[in-house]
């Protein structure tokens, strides 16, 4: 007999989420190399051995080794007491639960999850699922929900009536008609399968698990959770229920667009009960007794919380409370069809016409914003950060209207951009880390939006250059998001200078790196800083569980830059390449440098300024600026260049000469003040003789002799954040 199912241990877990982070393949193309490929011959029936088990996760996971520790882990936990072929060995494990387990951690539509997970578990491939195919996919929703941090001691029975809920027509199986119907409608089966719910506006809640640090109490049966106990709660309402309470559950109150002409440019409160987290009631500013959490209302919209005597004294209209100016209200969407002068309310059938339209889509829905408002659309990461975007989505999704968050692993940012399109005054804001931005950005440069509105950051990647030089910070660590959103009703708008990057090859037999981008957001770099991040972006993605924090990061830097310190595989970098600015040449015969850094913006490497600190000249810079005109286009001499301070605005960039991979790490933890300043310029080539490491945005590559061309694309609307308040009580004096 095989080992029972066991767990992998949580730092095995995430272990392997870091793992899957960095990994492009999908379940379904090996899927393909074992069932008819290269690894037909792992295959033992429906079960692969330990060594093909370790061929599995190198491939999926894309990399040359996985940890014994982790692969032996990962093998047990999957290991079952009985097999699908009699014939087959002890230590196998099921490659169709392998392959649902991953499946079920990728993104993609619920739908296509729900008909793979059908197929996975129909073994005999007859159409239908029998009692012991679905017996094992409820052992698979059980391994899930241990994952999830559910209780699970009472989860078997449940699921097992949901099963038998699914089998509609009572004929003891269950089709994948029924099962699709199923998924679309049951909830719990989502929420265990992993499956992101799609907002239908048809009374769902939108579940997800959590643990509660109080107590709370069911909204259903109105019984204790319990206190460290696991429920679900919606993102909409916060309606909280036990988990076997879901399938009972009131309909959700929440509507997220008008669904008829009198909804329209009236917003009414939607009163939920209990949720009364601050205690004081905003009516009559008495305090609200929690010793039971039902007590009290909450409006999903204005967030505001009162005592139900309080509620005949509440006016009908809401005004989306101190958020106003950021939530696309619910009554300024609509149906388009309602706005073509047709006279006729939208009955549950043209209810179900008009979601089968996909209501995310601009064909589907108008939106008619509130005057004077800045409506907010919001790109969440769920993968940076850790579990912060994932935690960062559902928030906003609750604070905000749900249909202006979208979630960029499943469609990317081009369904928002469509749907806010034709939207005056909008803003975006972009929850991630800078190549999530680049990538926002690049999106809507191709987009040909008629208004390109400006973007804010939440930092939530590792580095956040550009949300540091635009005042967002270095890194969200759970603050209010409530508190960012006011900051970002007084943030001004900054056009920040974009560059085109073009790399001609010579004709070599050494073949080159993938150009990582076309376009510099943030920094170029050949040499000695290219080097060291060359050196990290490889041991990173080799040993990703080695690059868990910022704290980590920096001294595996400082540990590259030690050790490139004593190879100097760049040194004398001026004798492998020339540079020119604005066509003409940069004169480096006196100097000996193993790196030169081009800066559009102050920070690079979560924080460092390669350029340094301007000591403010007897004249005015401003002044100085102004004098040196549009003339200004290459400033090289010393003196100017002591005066000058980087602008992401002013159409030039900042060139940086770096003596070294020990002045490299002594800037990046910030024990020197900067490199060498070479120019300032509007445009800028590099031809080099030798293959060099080179960067674009921190992200590096390798790159054979060729010339290398940086000139000005464009500029983009960024919003920069509020000046810190001074601690100092003569701040207003400096």
């Amino acid at each position: 007999m095989a080992k029972e199912r066991g767990l992998i241990s949580p730092s095995d877990f995430a272990q392997l989420q870091k793992y899957m982070e960095y990994s492009t393949k999908k379940v379904s193309d090996v899927l393909k190399l074992f069932e008819d490929g290269e690894m037909a011959e792992y295959l033992q029936g429906d079960a692969i051995g330990y060594e093909g088990f370790q061929q599995f996760l190198k491939i999926y996971l894309d990399v040359d080794n996985v940890p014994s520790p982790l692969s032996l882990a990962l093998f047990q936990s999957f290991q079952t007491s009985y097999c699908l072929e009699e014939t087959v060995k002890e230590d196998v494990v099921c490659l169709s639960d392998v392959s649902c387990y991953f499946s079920l951690l990728e993104g993609g539509r619920p739908e296509d999850k729900l008909e793979f997970t059908f197929k996975l578990y129909d073994t005999d491939r007859n159409g239908i699922l029998d009692s012991s195919e679905v017996d094992k996919i409820i052992i698979q929703m059980m391994r899930v929900a241990e994952y999830l941090d559910w209780e699970v001691s009472e989860l078997r029975p449940i699921l097992q009536e949901m099963m038998k809920e699914i089998d509609y027509d009572g004929s003891g199986s269950v089709s994948l008609a029924e099962w699709l119907r199923a998924g679309a409608t049951t909830v719990p089966l989502l929420v265990l399968l992993g499956l992101e719910m799609t907002l239908k506006d048809n009374g769902q809640h939108m579940w997800r698990p959590k643990r509660f640090p109080r107590p709370v109490y069911c909204n259903l049966c109105e019984s204790s959770i319990g206190l460290g106990k696991q429920g679900l709660s919606c993102n909409l309402c916060k309606y909280v229920v036990h988990d076997q309470c879901a399938m009972k559950a009131l309909p959700c109150e929440v509507s997220t667009y008008a669904k008829s002409r009198k909804d329209i440019g009236v917003q009414s409160h939607v009163w939920v009960r209990g949720g009364c987290e601050s205690g004081r009631c905003d009516r009559c500013q008495k305090k609200i007794r929690i010793y039971h959490s039902l007590v009290g209302l909450h409006c999903v919209w204005c967030h505001l919380e009162i005592h139900d005597d309080c509620l005949p004294a509440m006016g009908h209209e809401c005004d989306c409370g101190l958020l106003r100016d950021h939530i696309l209200r619910p009554s300024s969407i609509y149906p388009s069809v309602l706005a073509s002068g047709q006279e006729r309310k939208i009955s549950k059938t043209n209810q179900k016409t008009v979601d089968d339209l996909n209501l995310s889509t601009s064909e589907a829905l108008r939106i008619d914003p509130v005057s004077n408002t800045h409506p907010l659309l919001v790109f969440v990461n769920p993968k940076s950060g850790g579990k912060q975007g994932e935690r960062v989505l559902w928030k906003f999704q609750y604070l905000l209207n749900p249909r202006q968050v979208f979630n960029l692993l499943k469609d990317g940012p081009e369904p928002g951009l469509r749907f806010f399109r034709d939207v005056p005054d909008y803003r975006i804001l972009v929850c991630g880390g800078d190549g999530t931005v680049g990538w926002i950005l690049e999106t809507i440069d191709k987009a040909n939006l008629p208004v390109v509105p400006p973007v804010a950051v939440l930092p939530l990647g590792t580095g956040n250059d550009l949300a540091r030089c635009l005042r967002w910070g270095g890194g969200y660590e759970g603050q209010n998001l409530g508190k960012i959103l006011k900051d970002l009703e007084t943030s001004k708008v900054v056009h920040m200078d974009r560059w085109s990057v073009e790399v001609i090859p010579q004709q070599t037999e050494e073949k080159s790196d993938p150009v990582p981008f076309q376009i510099i957001n943030n920094y170029f770099s050949i040499g000695v800083d290219a080097s060291i991040a060359h050196r990290f972006h490889i041991m990173r993605e080799k040993y990703p569980e080695k690059f868990n924090s910022r704290m980590k990061n920096k001294l595996w830097y400082f540990e590259f830059a030690t050790s490139e310190s004593i190879f100097s595989t760049c040194k004398k970098l001026e004798e492998s390449l020339t540079v020119e600015i604005c066509g003409k040449p940069l004169d480096l015969s006196n100097l000996s440098l193993e790196g030169i850094a081009v800066l559009n913006i102050p920070s690079t490497h979560g924080g460092s300024n390669l350029w340094g600190d301007t000591k403010r000249p007897h004249s005015d810079i401003h002044g100085i600026n102004q004098a040196l005109g549009a003339t200004a286009k290459v400033i090289t001499d010393p003196d100017i260049l002591k005066t000058c301070v980087p602008d992401l605005s002013d159409k030039r960039l900042e060139v940086v000469g770096l003596e070294g991979a020990i002045e490299m790490g002594q800037i990046y933890t910030k024990l020197k003040n900067a490199g060498h300043r070479l120019a300032k310029c509007s445009e800028i080539t590099f031809h080099t003789t030798k293959t060099l490491p080179m960067q674009i945005d921190g992200e590096p590559w390798m790159q054979t002799p060729c010339t290398i061309k940086i000139t000005h694309r464009n500029q983009m609307p960024m919003l920069m954040g509020p000046p810190p308040r001074s601690s100092n009580f003569f701040g207003f004096l400096c």
